[in-house]
């Protein structure tokens, strides 16, 4: 079975310039990644579930932000994974300070029988977009360009 992920690319205009809100995935694979490391807010989901439920789901799991806005879809990419991701784009404005993600355990470190707790998305943060096609994973910078061609209004500056 195809495994599934739902999200949120939210998005704001500082000015002329648009900005994306990006988060940094928590846990010891990641601590010391950066470019190519950040992500949309996102989460799996079960095949039956409605995609833009889970999104709204995970974005707040991950984030402790609720967003009521409409949200506009930005399609489907399939990750070299395989895992399909389902991305939508809101207009919002968030402070990364407040960030409130949820937890996940794990064992660590490996083979230690240890069980450590450790968060979903340890930091978020805005960016303009030639940065953050540097920043996010590389299977998600479709959703950047998507992005641009749709809900931002084809307004490219900056990329």
């Amino acid at each position: 079975m195809v495994r599934r992920s739902a999200g949120i690319l939210a998005y704001r205009w500082k000015g002329p310039r648009l900005e994306v809100l990006l988060g940094h995935p928590g846990g010891p694979f990641w601590s010391r990644r950066d470019q190519g490391a950040w992500s949309i807010l996102k989460g799996e989901y079960e095949e039956s579930e409605n995609p833009e439920s889970a999104a709204r789901r995970e974005f707040t799991e991950e984030s402790g932000w609720t967003l009521s806005v409409p949200l506009e879809s930005l399609g489907e990419i399939r990750q070299p994974s395989g895992k399909i991701v389902t991305a939508y784009a809101a207009e919002a404005d968030f402070d990364p300070a407040t960030l409130r993600s949820n937890v996940f355990e794990m064992e660590w470190p490996p083979g230690s029988k240890r069980a450590q707790s450790f968060l979903e998305i340890d930091r978020a943060a805005w960016f303009e977009l030639a940065e953050a096609g540097m920043k996010i994973i590389p299977g998600q910078v479709g959703f950047l360009d998507r992005l641009v061609a749709g809900p931002a209004g084809g307004c490219d500056r900056g990329r």
